[in-house]
Parts: C-alpha cells; sequence; structure tokens
C-alpha cells in the first residue's frame, strides 16, 4: 500500500489591476484601422470580452482619466429649447446634474457658484 502524498501544482491566476492609463492605451489600440480586438486582447492578457466592455465604456465616455482636481464634465445637447420653454413658463433657467459613485446631486435654477464649490469640494474630498 503506498501511503506516499501527491503535490498537484495549481496555478493560481490573480486578478490584475489596470490603471485607467493602461485601459485607455489598450482600448486606443483596438480602435486602429485594422486592428484586431482579440488579438490585442491577448497580446495584453486580457480577456477579449473584458477588453469589449472597456471599448463601451470608452465609446460612452465612462472611462476618463480624472485629475485630482478635476471631474469629468459631459455636456448634454438638446436641453436648450426645453430652458427657454422652462423660463417663458416661469420655472427655473438652468439644471445641473452631478452623478458621482455614490451621489446623485441636481440642481436647478440659478445656482450659487460659492456653495456649488463647497459642495464639489466636500463630494470629491
Amino acid at each position: 500500500m503506498d501511503t506516499s502524498e501527491q503535490v498537484v501544482a495549481k496555478r493560481v491566476r490573480r486578478r490584475q489591476r489596470r490603471s485607467i492609463e493602461e485601459k485607455l492605451k489598450i482600448v486606443e489600440k483596438t480602435l486602429e484601422p485594422g486592428a484586431s480586438v482579440a488579438e490585442v486582447a491577448r497580446e495584453h492578457g486580457v480577456n477579449a470580452n473584458q477588453l469589449f466592455t472597456w471599448r463601451r465604456k470608452y465609446r460612452q465616455g465612462q472611462m476618463v482619466k480624472v485629475s485630482p482636481n478635476l471631474l469629468p464634465v459631459r455636456v448634454v445637447t438638446g436641453q436648450e429649447e426645453r430652458a427657454r420653454s422652462n423660463q417663458a413658463q416661469g420655472q427655473p433657467l438652468g439644471q445641473i446634474h452631478i452623478e458621482l459613485a455614490k451621489v446623485n446631486l441636481l440642481i436647478t435654477g440659478r445656482v450659487d457658484v460659492d456653495a456649488l464649490r463647497v459642495v464639489l469640494e466636500k463630494l470629491v474630498g
């Protein structure tokens, strides 16, 4: 009877965390003429499905490098007509909608710039 133990070596793959800069470089390689997403994914050790997700976020403007003192901004067009209509009806003229990871802030009407600055500084940290 053999009582020796067998040790089976198992490769453990650890999740690799990539910075926004790395993700952007990889995604931009896939957008070059003639580039293959599968080849770029293999070249960088990324699952092709993950790379397609990054590309979708990139195209939707959700993958941006954020400076510590700046916030990403997205301008939504088509709001001018609604603002003019609201103003004609005596409703507030403007609207600011801020979405952060855990915060959704909607400000309508005239905005006190100093108060907004304080709120943003507290949110960003």
